[in-house]
């Protein structure tokens, strides 16, 4: 359940990742003037996205959760989400009961605009792509076999659930209006509850028919039309919607800010461009999807104390009678056109107080965080397995088969392995449970990381000796090794320098080919980004003669011909890696004019490459020059940028 639970999270930042930017332009156009054109333009436009939230939330978890997230899964999400918000809308429910539509349940005309609904579209969509998506049906009808099967059984599943809400959903939506009445009269501690239960309620969908009680007319309250219009009583109207200020403007940001401070060191950068936009978002517009879904399902408890924060924050304000109002969100925005109406009540207090919650909200985060090891972005933890199995070795054994033996034991022997494959660097792997895989074990191989790509693909990072452990991991494959116990495991021996580098040598870099210069960080391939296999530079060429750029001596050509090794004079070793994924091309587009044992120099040519060709493949010419012994590297300045010449020098390196 909570790897569902975290699978479900990580699915919920697709449709959630679009909303930093339509939330701003919501918040542009709502602080033009509005009647301006262009005000108008900015929101409805944005006001499509944002309304449209079930609908991204039943195709995005759709993919997020099935297997390969393909198409086919993704329109029965949108399928699942259009059979019950259709079929319910209250012109056919009107017709379905024979009766006027004016007579029709308030209650269905909520369903469309339920995320609730999408959620759990989407789920379902996910469930049957994945049980469906192989399904062979007989001759006559096997036009509708496989992925086209999948969007129609999610329809005749959708429609019993559609005949379930017909009896579930008024009962559930009339029974929570009641609530919200009830604690109308509760004063400040009911609108302390309101606030608890308006987050609590969020993961279903059922807020907005707590918020249509106390915000709107439902019930008479109509807290925002009343403010908006300067009705009603000062310091009273208002405090449905004073508390959120604080809340969404400092608290939630602050409470971003905790999450990334105890984000894992190798994450922060992956999970800071996220928060930073939801902590954006939420300040500015008042939008809290963006943070709020990042740890909702994943972390769960600190969810439950931002509930009650939330609550907190709306009762102490509407005790203290300080007030404003909000036509979209409590962001900046929406404080600032309200800060002027005659109805708001010292709003300027709700400064101070946001002050107080952004001190709360930090620490109290950061306390549970640590406390209770919530998986907050950035800190999911690696799969740990039982570290006591691995594979006998002996004596006979090379390094390579030592490596091998740890691998396979790591990611479940036999029984767990579909495909070994290997490319320049990596093991390509399919196996039957990824999620079976234990990373630390791996990465005490020897391997530099390890890429669960999806419900089937592993990437592991060996380095340029690959094939060498591939070739020992298949012998173990087709011998059917078994996994056993192992009383003791050998201490994995610290990082050494290589004996053979030469120390405080200064080494040239060049460019690899004419075109445009890359930061390794930018490269389209997570082991280069990430700089599993070492630092380095790449070039986006225009031509395609892919030269040397460094002295020194070929070392290897791998069979595919789309990387080779080179060795410099003080010890470097360098992988040229040209293209990404180029090792399915099977050395086509390559013509490699050096060979191993062979001295070059700067500049001179490796290989002929056909770029038109690789492109038309589908794979990216972008060619890395990487240093695979990074641990021999004293200092490295890289001082290129733009179009680069392969004549031009990109970077000094000063070995240790």
């Amino acid at each position: 359940m909570k790897t569902y639970l975290q699978k479900m999270g990580r699915s919920l930042m697709l449709p959630v990742a679009v909303l930093p930017a339509a939330a701003l332009l919501v918040g542009i156009g709502n602080w033009l003037p509005q009647d301006w054109f262009f005000a108008k333009f900015l929101s409805a436009g944005s006001n499509a996205i944002l309304g449209s939230l079930p609908i991204l939330f039943a195709i995005g978890l759709a993919i997020g959760m099935s297997k390969g997230g393909d198409g086919a899964a993704a329109l029965a999400g949108l399928v699942g989400y259009l059979i019950p918000t259709k079929v319910l809308y209250p012109a056919s429910v009107a017709t379905l009961m024979g009766i006027k539509e004016a007579k029709v349940d308030p209650a269905y005309a909520s369903l469309g605009s339920n995320v609730f609904i999408g959620i759990i579209a989407g789920l379902i969509a996910a469930a049957l792509y994945d049980r469906f998506y192989q399904t062979k049906l007989p001759m006559a009808l096997s036009f509708f076999s496989g992925k086209r099967l999948v969007p129609i059984v999610t329809a005749a599943v959708m429609l019993v659930v559609t005949a379930l809400l017909i009896v579930i959903w008024p009962p559930v939506y009339e029974g929570l209006v009641n609530f919200g009445k009830f604690i109308v009269n509760l004063g400040a501690v009911g609108a302390g509850l309101y606030g608890f239960f308006n987050r609590l309620l969020i993961p279903t969908g059922l807020h907005q028919a707590l918020n249509s009680v106390f915000w709107f007319d439902t019930a008479g309250i109509n807290d925002i039309g009343k403010f908006w219009a300067n009705k009603g009583t000062k310091g009273i109207t208002g405090m449905y919607q004073a508390g959120f200020f604080p809340v969404m403007m400092f608290g939630l940001p602050a409470g971003a800010l905790a999450m990334y401070r105890n984000a894992r060191a190798d994450k922060k950068k992956q999970v800071g461009g996220l928060l930073m936009a939801g902590a954006f978002a939420s300040f500015f517009t008042g939008v809290t999807e963006p943070l709020e879904f990042s740890f909702m399902f994943v972390a769960w408890p600190l969810y439950l104390i931002h509930a009650a924060l939330t609550g907190l924050s709306l009762a102490f304000a509407a005790f203290m009678h300080w007030t404003a109002g909000f036509a979209f969100s409590a962001g900046l925005v929406d404080y600032s056109l309200s800060f002027h109406m005659a109805i708001a009540n010292k709003p300027y207090m709700l400064i101070v107080q946001g002050l107080v919650m952004a001190v709360i909200y930090y620490f109290t985060f950061d306390f549970a965080i640590k406390k209770f090891n919530l998986m907050t972005p950035g800190r999911e933890p690696d799969v740990v397995e039982d570290e006591s199995t691995a594979v006998a070795t002996d004596e006979n054994d090379d390094k390579y088969t030592v490596q091998a033996k740890k691998i396979y034991a790591a990611i479940g022997g036999k029984n767990n392995i579909k495909v070994i494959d290997n490319c320049t660097t990596r093991l390509r792997l399919q196996l039957n449970d990824p999620q079976a895989v234990n990373q630390p074990a791996v990465r005490a191989s020897g391997a530099a990381g390890v890429n669960l790509l999806d419900d089937t693909n592993v990437h592991i990072i060996v380095g340029t000796e690959v094939q060498f452990v591939a070739e020992a991991l298949k012998k173990l494959y087709a011998d059917g090794a078994e996994v056993g116990e192992v009383t003791e495991e050998p201490a994995t021996a610290p990082a050494e320098t290589n004996p053979n580098v030469e120390s405080g040598v200064v080494n040239d870099f060049y460019s690899v080919a004419n075109g445009a210069f890359v930061n390794i960080e930018d490269v389209d391939d997570a082991t280069f980004a990430q700089k599993l296999l070492g630092d380095g530079y790449a070039v986006n060429p225009t031509e395609g003669q892919i030269v040397s750029p460094v002295d020194g001596e070929i070392m290897s050509i791998f069979p595919t011909k789309h990387a080779i090794g080179i060795k410099t004079d003080s010890g470097l070793e360098i992988l040229v890696h040209i293209g990404i994924n180029t090792v399915e091309l099977k050395g086509e587009p390559f013509d490699v004019v050096v060979e191993a044992g062979q001295k070059v120099t700067h500049g001179q040519l490796l290989a002929k490459v056909d770029l038109e060709a690789i492109t038309a493949a589908g794979k990216s010419t972008t060619t890395m020059v990487i240093i695979t012994n990074m641990a021999d590297v004293a200092y490295m300045k890289v001082s290129a940028n733009g179009n680069v010449t392969n004549a031009d020098k990109i970077a000094t390196i000063t070995t240790k």
